[in-house]
Parts: C-alpha cells; structure tokens; sequence
C-alpha cells in the first residue's frame, strides 16, 4: 500500500529586499512619533547648516563693512537671533491649542498695527521698504503677519467648520482680512512675501476643506494682481523679462544676479571647492548670505551639500504633512497645513530662483538665510507644530514610555557603578569570586 508523503507547509514566498526596506519606512512613518521627530530633527539641521553658511558667506561682506576688523558680523547677528529663537520655540511648543486660538486676534492686530507703521517709518533696502529700525536691530513685520494670519485664520475656519460649504461663509472675513495684508505688505513693495502670503491663505482653504470653486475665483484673482503689479513696476518687469529671455539681456544690472548665481553652481561642480572655499562671495554674488545662500551651499559643498538641504525640507515637508493627515484637531490640520505652504513654498521660490527655474522675487530660504525676523517667526511656527506633534494621537503615551525607559536605565546606573566599585575593591583585596589569589 503506497503511502502518500506529507506536503510540506506553504511558505509565503519572501519579499525582495527593497520591498521589505519601503514597508519598514512606511512603518517607521506610521509611528505617533514619526511627525515630531522628522520636524525637529530637519529643523535642527537646516538651522545648523545656515548658521555654517551664513558665516562662510558673509565672512567677506563682514569685514568690508567692519574695515577689516571682523569677519563675524552677520554670523553674530545670525547666531543672536538663532539663540533667540530657540527658547522662543520651546515656549510655543509648550503653549495648547486653546491658547493660540484665544491669542489669534491679538496676534493679527499687533502684526497688522506694525505693518501699518511701515510704510510711515519703515526702511528701504534694496527698493523694499519693509523693515523697521528698533535699536541696533531691524525688524521685517511681514514675517510676523505670515504667521499671525495662519493662525488667525485657523481660529475662524474651525468656529465655522459646519458653514464652510457656503462659499461666503469661506471667503468671508478670511479673504477680506488677507487682502487688508496684502496691501499693506505691498505698500513696502515686498511682491515676494506677499505672494508667499498668497500661497498661505489658499493652502488653510484647502485645508479647511473649503469648495475648489474658491480657489479658482481666489487664485484667478492673485494671477490678475501680480500680473498687474509686476508691469506696472518696471524693475520687477525686467526681472521676468530677463527670466524669460525677452529681449536684450542686461549682465551689468537685472541679469548680473542670477547669472554668478549660475556661476556659483558651475565653479562648485560634482564635489565643491570646500568650505569657505567660495569664490563668488568675493563681491561678485549680490546677497549671497541672503537669497543666493544655496548658490554658495552648491560652490562650497557640491551637490550633495545641495542635495541634503533638498532632502531635509523634503523631509520636513513629510512631518508637516503626516501630522495633517493624522491628526483629529481641524485646528492643527488648518495651521499645520499653513506652515507646510509658508516654508516649504518659500524654499521652492527660492530654490527655483537661484537654480533660473523661477524669476528672482528676493524671498529668503526658510532657517538657512541670513535674516533675524525670518529665523525667530519661522522657528516658532515649527514650535507650535512640534507642539501640535506631541499631542498627536499615541504621540504622548510613546513620549511616556520612553522617558519611563530613561528613568529606569539611570536607575540602574547607580547599582551598576556601586557593583563596580565592590567588585574592584575585592579584587584588590585579592578575592575574585570567592577565590585567593
């Protein structure tokens, strides 16, 4: 009689190696903490990396404009405002949902009361009339109001949550307030920021979940103004035309900028030529501690100093965009979604302009440029995002947990050294294990 032979068990067959990689990742990004920990690790290194860079880049400006008696001017000011910022963040990451939203009017108030003294006592630089002067330090109000509006306008949007299929009860009085901004931030004739600030107030609609038929009225709307606005000012009409290769181009005024930006990118080539190694910094590159930072970031430090910056907003703008997708609050969907637009869109208008993808508007990259206003108000949106992150769901339990780990491995440490210290006071003595030597 034949005896029919077991089957072996089935065995699912392995996943490739790769796979196996991307599901771990995906995992890892399922983690509460995984927004929390992508927003403060990238934040951490990009503030490092433009505090680096700022020195390397301004080092040359600096002792011009000192007489050669210091190379550290920018970079002081820059590591001030760094060191400001911090403490200013860690505060922000602290303060609840409650009270940003009772702190909204007040915070819109103070930031439009001071974009209106602007225009009356503001300082011009560069043609922008948008900084003001307190002291031995300048101030840029429309960093404040960018943040300011964000939160503002998440505190409206949510009160009105179950109106916000009513295409008045969207537009008003988020829309109406946005305009009163703008017009005030371009009465400095600050066209970046202000689009930027653009781009905030559609990115909490779409949040907000506002009908898309607001965005194309509200988006038809902002194309028309810039457009307007861009050739009626014939400095910003050369710099589109020089962008786009209309007519005669100008190396001695319009184009000379982005050009030694170009520049910048060639001389740096696959590897760089070091740090501080620049040569473009040497009075040939306008603003090249400010908007054209990255072109010395490629001279200096190649394409993988290039591609790290690009990998850490990248990964910034995943935390930002996790802790939206996950987190119940409207709240803090609304506003974290309102920092995703403000800083990784500002990066792209910066980035695409010194890489001659986009035309030069003279906005900042978001924690690497030189700027204190910038830094401080950028700093602490990401503040009260990480604070947003560590009320996120699971995200408390886990940062429990782990402190409660911390607590038991120090509390080990002391019986560890204490049985050290007997074990080596008998060998000494001449016992090891019970035994004479």
């Amino acid at each position: 009689m034949a005896v029919r032979a077991a089957e072996p068990p089935s065995v699912e067959p392995a996943r490739p190696p790769a796979r196996r990689r991307r599901a771990a990742w995906l995992t890892r990004l399922d983690a509460p903490l995984a927004p929390y920990y992508l927003v403060l690790g990238s934040t951490v290194a990009l503030v490092v990396i433009g505090l680096v860079m700022v020195l390397s880049s301004s080092s040359v400006q600096s002792l011009q404009e000192t007489h050669l008696t210091s190379s550290y001017a920018y970079f002081g000011k820059q590591a001030l405002f760094a060191g400001l910022g911090l403490p200013l963040a860690w505060v922000a990451s602290r303060l609840p949902v409650r009270w940003w939203q009772r702190s909204a009017w007040l915070l819109l108030a103070g930031s439009a009361g001071l974009l209106a003294l602007v225009p009356v006592m503001g300082d011009s630089v560069n043609g922008n009339q948008n900084w003001i002067s307190f002291g031995g330090f300048t101030v840029q109000p429309s960093e404040a109001a960018k943040f300011a509006f964000l939160v503002w306008a998440a505190t409206v949007l949510v009160r009105k949550q179950q109106l916000l299929h009513s295409l008045s009860h969207v537009l008003i009085p988020v829309v109406p307030v946005a305009v009163l901004l703008l017009g005030l931030v371009l009465a400095g004739r600050d066209l970046g920021t202000a689009m930027i600030l653009m781009g905030i107030v559609l990115g909490v609609l779409f949040v907000a979940g506002a009908p898309l038929r607001v965005f194309g009225i509200t988006g038809g709307a902002a194309v028309i103004v810039v457009a307007a606005l861009v050739r009626i000012s014939p400095n910003r009409m050369d710099r589109v035309s020089a962008w786009l290769g209309i007519g005669p181009a100008d190396y001695t005024s319009t184009n000379w900028q982005p050009l030694q930006g170009a520049y910048a990118l060639a001389t740096g080539g696959w590897w760089g030529l070091g740090l501080g190694a620049s040569k473009q910094k040497w009075f040939w590159l306008p603003e090249a501690h400010n908007d054209f930072i990255f072109a010395i970031i490629g001279e200096e430090l190649g394409l993988p100093g290039t591609l790290a910056v690009l990998a850490l907003f990248g990964l910034l703008g995943v935390g930002l965009l996790r802790l939206v997708t996950v987190s119940p609050d409207l709240f803090v969907k609304i506003a974290t979604g309102g920092v995703l637009l403000w800083v990784l869109g500002q990066a792209v208008v910066n980035i695409g302009a010194v890489l001659g993808l986009l035309p030069v508007i003279g906005v900042p990259l978001p924690l690497v440029s030189s700027g204190g206003s910038a830094l401080v108000m950028t700093m602490i949106a990401l503040g009260m995002v990480l604070g947003f992150a560590r009320r996120a769901p699971g995200a408390r339990q886990a940062l429990d947990a782990r402190s409660g780990v911390v607590r038991r491995s120090l509390a080990v440490l002391p019986r560890r050294a204490a049985a050290a210290t007997r074990h080596r006071a008998a060998y000494r003595g001449g016992r090891v294990n019970g035994s004479t030597r």
